[in-house]
């Protein structure tokens, strides 16, 4: 059995004041002093914390809001003075795909590295957009042994980058073994930061937090080079992303690295042959975004036999890019699957996911859509308490104080997100029953999609949704 993948993590508390989803409106007016008071009763002590969080404000910019929304003080105040109100700082963070359910849930997990649990059960619709009409299996999830985190069963979720010969092949006496390819402990990748969000500087964090996890991430060779960092330690854990816009990376810097991106262009086939030839090893990925033919030319891309990996991006919010009526993420990646599949060729690639997964539950309905990875960038920023409110430029004041950001404390919050990530994939694979994270790619029978269902069910009689 191999070694047990283990992720070190810490609390790292918020630097800024907490902005929690409720609040309690006290009308003080006919207030009775009652000495038996519902405030101070709270179960969650939030009576004594809101007083010592007024003594120690520094400045008004944030209001206490971190009632758990029980309405126990509400309901019990013989006066009926108590109101419980919903934080109007937390309806505005993100927009229409990246709630503030997300974004708070992401915080949360970055603060303290747990898998958060609602308690209550879950409060949310039956079914929505994107990741949220689909639902994974859990049939298995009585069985001790395969009880996630805490079952006695290893499950892994280490998989393979690169292209996998589809038999085994001899010259002479020998087994050939030319074709490359490396592991890497979870099915993450660390995308490139969003150009839309220029702040703060995360090269370094990212960098780190890749390290520390044992995974990869993207970075560009403008970043070179890299000061007051152990070019060492990190070159393992980097992937340069190859443009003609970018300068070029020294040669004892790539062949220190064990995975490379291009972008897709016309010669792109060329571009891979001559860096095949300088560095036999490395894994070379082609960037593809999502566009209108982005999911046809995904397809001509994996039938070409110098691609090892393709990693398709949609817009960040996982739909298709520059178009009226786009496709989500899941259904670009059941596409490009099927189609792979059609051909006889879909072992023989890798394909990497990006754009949209904002929660860890996204890994694995994407890997369950046909993906072998995923790849993501704005959680990271998210987990610097950012609010994505899109006031990324210069001169443009930022509420979370992005551009004061710690290394320590950056790197700390990426680590403990990445660790909750990781457990909730073995939470979700153990409630499957499934041992390998690679067994899971393309087993859509593990889950339910609700716009087949609807189809199935209510098809025959009113026809297609439109």
């Amino acid at each position: 059995m191999p070694e047990k993948y283990h992720i070190e993590t810490k609390p790292v508390p918020p630097r800024r004041p907490r902005i929690g989803k409720f609040g309690v409106v006290d009308w003080r007016e006919d207030c009775a002093r009652c000495h038996n008071c519902v405030k101070k009763a709270c179960v969650y002590d939030r009576y004594r914390q809101e007083a010592e969080y007024i003594r120690t404000l520094e400045a008004v910019d944030a209001l206490f809001f971190e009632c758990m929304g029980c309405f126990s003080c509400v309901q019990n105040c013989t006066k009926g003075l108590l109101r419980l109100v919903i934080n109007p700082v937390y309806e505005a963070l993100g927009n229409g795909y990246w709630t503030p359910e997300i974004i708070h849930t992401t915080w949360a997990q970055a603060e303290t590295a747990k898998i958060p649990v609602s308690g209550a059960g879950y409060r949310g619709p039956f079914s929505g957009p994107g990741f949220d009409g689909m639902w994974t299996d859990m049939s298995e999830i009585v069985r001790p042994t395969r009880d996630g985190i805490h079952g006695r069963e290893y499950i892994s979720t280490a998989v393979d980058l690169g292209r996998k010969p589809a038999y085994l092949t001899f010259d002479k006496e020998s087994l050939r073994t030319d074709a490359s390819c490396l592991s890497i402990q979870m099915p993450l990748i660390l995308d490139l930061v969003s150009p839309r969000h220029t702040l703060p500087r995360l090269g370094p964090a990212v960098r780190e937090a890749a390290v520390r996890t044992d995974i990869i991430a993207l970075a560009k060779p403008s970043e070179l080079p890299f000061i007051g960092e152990d070019a060492d330690r990190l070159l393992p854990h980097l992937a340069f992303c190859l443009s003609p816009e970018e300068p070029v990376v020294p040669p004892n810097t790539l062949a220190q690295t064990r995975l490379v991106e291009t972008y897709d262009g016309p010669a792109v086939t060329d571009r891979i042959k001559r860096l095949k030839d300088k560095f036999p090893g490395l894994v070379v990925a082609v960037r593809l975004p999502l566009d209108a033919n982005g999911v046809q030319r995904a397809i001509e891309l994996a039938g070409l036999p110098e691609i090892e990996v393709l990693h398709v991006v949609a817009d960040p919010n996982g739909n298709q890019i520059g178009v009226d009526k786009p496709l989500f993420l899941k259904d670009m990646i059941r596409r490009i699957h099927v189609a792979l599949i059609e051909k006889g060729m879909r072992d023989e690639i890798t394909l990497v996911a990006g754009g949209g997964i904002a929660l860890a539950e996204h890994t694995a309905k994407a890997i369950i859509c046909g993906a072998d990875v995923v790849s993501v960038d704005l959680p990271l920023m998210i987990a610097l308490e950012c609010h994505l409110c899109g006031r990324c430029e210069p001169g443009m004041p930022c509420p979370a104080r992005l551009d004061e950001v710690p290394l320590d404390y950056a790197a700390g919050r990426m680590v403990n997100l990445i660790a909750a990530w990781h457990d909730q994939l073995i939470e979700v694979m153990g409630a499957m029953g499934m041992r390998e994270v690679r067994r899971l790619r393309g087993d859509v029978g593990r889950a339910m999609f609700f716009e087949d269902l609807e189809e199935e069910t209510f098809g025959k009689l009113f026809g297609k949704r439109k």
